[in-house]
């Protein structure tokens, strides 16, 4: 466990990931002196950099503030994503400082509580949103570290206690088997981070060795007609947890839910598509397994707002949508292609995409090729590297070729306003895990004045 009597410093390389900068909040938090390094400056790095932390973007040694230079106090924490020759992380692991990854810190933290853990390929983030926001509707002390920025919080840590704590378990490098949550759900289990694993049964080996990481008496939940064993969730008529009796309208859902013991009538979510009811229903399902009352429950799933790039709404107009959304796997494209025409049936829907990673582009091309199909019309970004280099052949082109729909093309994002004004799009989605998160926020300023919204 980590002495926070005695640690006066943490410092962080790669201090602007999401789930980096929620740790790093928690110990800024809890009054410890935070800082650190990433590679470029983003919204996340200057909200802390609001709160005071030291951050450069640069690697050097000569920018690390002199008090984190100690040993004896220094906590340095880094991320996987950070490649080992990183000439900081050299030097801490050359002195002798406690270096610990992001995970198992947040493991370190998470395990001292009653812990509910949530993860799965796809939903993570807005599944533990949700509950979390379930916690805070219900005054429970909690701490929560999540994986995106709340609308209700305008953040992604809260710290309101420390009897709870609500946390996603994220498969990538194995990082959730350092946690043993009280209680977890499992939402998916798709191929993915085939990088790391080699091969779809390796990674769903590593999904049952984490049930096997939850605390004695602990609860699982999964999603229906996942290979594992736990309380079901889902829409089908036997699961556990259910949904019926479902409508929709202008976005908005009325559903019921159905447990082994009750049955809630009337349930308002304003969040389209399918998958946020699964998520819903998950969250639900964990909040009162935790012995939350359903009635305030229920309140707090309709006051949920959302998270950003998570089918945020940009724009929202009579006769313009625009839709930002991190989807960067084909399985979640399908949900927000689901979602976007439950919610504008009839409408054109332009879809700009920005490929995440080349493996992952290599592992999926002929799934991302049918899911971007289905849109009206598709737009390329080049491929976002992050942590990657080039693999030859790799490209968005090769990726457009793929794609079995006309009207498709290759955008440079200098081009995209202009491509935008041109055509007009009654409905607009832009979807990835990279930086274009960024040109959708330069897109909404523009074109916001131009729908005087």
């Amino acid at each position: 466990m980590i002495n926070t009597a005695t640690l006066k410093n943490v410092y962080f390389v790669g201090i602007g990931g999401i789930g980096m900068s929620a740790l790093a909040r928690y110990f800024n938090f809890i009054g410890k002196d935070v800082a650190g390094y990433d590679k470029t400056p983003t919204p996340l790095t200057g909200a802390l950099l609001e709160k005071g932390m030291a951050i450069h973007f640069e690697d050097n040694l000569n920018l690390i503030p002199p008090a984190f230079k100690q040993p004896e106090h220094t906590l340095v924490i880094y991320t996987p994503a950070v490649p080992a020759s990183h000439s900081e992380l050299q030097f801490f692991k050359n002195n002798n400082f406690a270096i610990k990854k992001r995970a198992e810190v947040l493991g370190l933290i998470a395990n001292e509580t009653f812990c509910l853990a949530v993860a799965g390929t796809h939903g993570k983030t807005t599944t533990s949103c949700i509950l979390a926001h379930m916690f805070k509707e219900c005054k429970a002390p909690f701490t929560a570290l999540v994986g995106g920025i709340s609308e209700n919080f305008n953040s992604n840590f809260v710290l309101d206690g420390t009897e709870y704590s609500v946390v996603e378990a994220d498969e990538f490098d194995r990082s959730f088997l350092h946690l043993s949550p009280d209680i977890a759900c499992i939402n998916s289990i798709d191929a993915d981070h085939l990088d790391i694993y080699g091969t779809h049964e390796e990674m769903q080996k590593t999904y049952r060795d984490f049930t096997k990481k939850l605390k004695p008496n602990g609860k699982l939940f999964v999603r229906y007609g996942l290979p594992l064993d736990g309380a079901t969730f889902g829409l089908e008529p036997e699961a556990d947890y259910r949904a019926e009796n479902v409508t929709i309208k202008e976005g908005t859902y009325t559903f019921d839910i159905v447990t082994p013991t009750e049955t809630i009538r009337n349930v308002r979510l304003h969040r389209p598509g399918q998958h946020h009811l699964l998520n819903a229903l998950a969250a639900f399902a964990m909040a009162r397994e935790a012995g939350l009352p359903s009635n305030t429950l229920v309140k707090a799933l309709e006051t949920f707002k959302g998270i950003q790039r998570r089918f945020s709404y940009q724009i929202k107009e009579k006769d313009f949508v625009f839709v930002d959304d991190y989807a960067h796997h084909p399985t979640e494209i399908d949900a927000v292609h689901q979602a976007i025409r439950e919610a504008h049936p009839g409408k054109k829907i332009t879809a700009i995409f920005q490929p995440h990673l080349f493996s992952r582009t290599q592992d999926f091309a002929d799934d991302f090729a049918k899911s971007l199909s289905k849109f009206d019309t598709v737009w390329l970004l080049e491929i976002y590297p992050a942590r990657e280099e080039p693999i030859p052949g790799v490209t968005s082109g090769w990726l457009l070729d793929k794609i079995e729909n006309p009207n498709k093309k290759l955008l440079a994002k200098a081009d995209l306003l202009q491509a935008i004004k041109q055509t007009q799009p009654e409905v607009l989605v832009t979807l990835g895990a990279g930086d274009i998160g960024i040109e959708a926020t330069k897109i909404q300023k523009e074109l916001a004045a131009v729908y005087e919204c």
